[in-house]
């Protein structure tokens, strides 16, 4: 009699903790990514569950590589280009200048030699452009000038 009821609940207990974690661990699987017509004509139809396991897990790990390879990509494009504004006012190049841009970047005349007298312009557009040469910097009303990162 007793025997009865621990079945069932035996049955129970593999419902509900042993099948979620297989389905977990199908999810993201090649399998599921790919059609059964796709599966068989790759032939992957023909490998042990534990060689589509270790297929899924390399397959997991190259996606985490071309995604932090993207990453590092996308952040050297971001400072080929940088468009902001100056932070407060701007009244031209003294040969020591450094400019504080509204996006947290601070950049410092490159060419002591380099001066430009102004009126006092309030947050003037500007933009850093990464060349072959260095970084140069253009502000409007200001001819371009060459600077470097301040590093802080």
């Amino acid at each position: 009699m007793k025997h009865r009821f621990v079945v069932p609940a035996l049955f129970c207990a593999l419902v509900f903790f042993l099948v979620p974690h297989l389905h977990a661990q199908e999810e993201g699987s090649i399998k599921q990514a790919m059609s059964p017509e796709e599966f068989h004509r790759a032939g992957l139809d023909k490998l042990s569950d534990e060689e589509l396991r270790n297929l899924d897990r390399w397959l997991s790990g190259d996606r985490e590589k071309t995604a932090k390879k993207a990453a590092v990509r996308t952040s050297k494009a971001k400072m080929d280009l940088i468009v902001s504004r100056v932070n407060g006012s701007f009244g031209g190049l003294s040969g020591r200048t450094v400019i504080e841009l509204e996006d947290g970047t601070a950049w410092k005349q490159a060419n002591t030699d380099d001066r430009f007298r102004g009126s006092p312009v309030d947050h003037p557009g500007a933009a850093v452009i990464h060349g072959i040469f260095g970084y140069k910097m253009r502000v409007e009303g200001v001819p371009e000038f060459y600077v470097d990162p301040v590093r802080r």
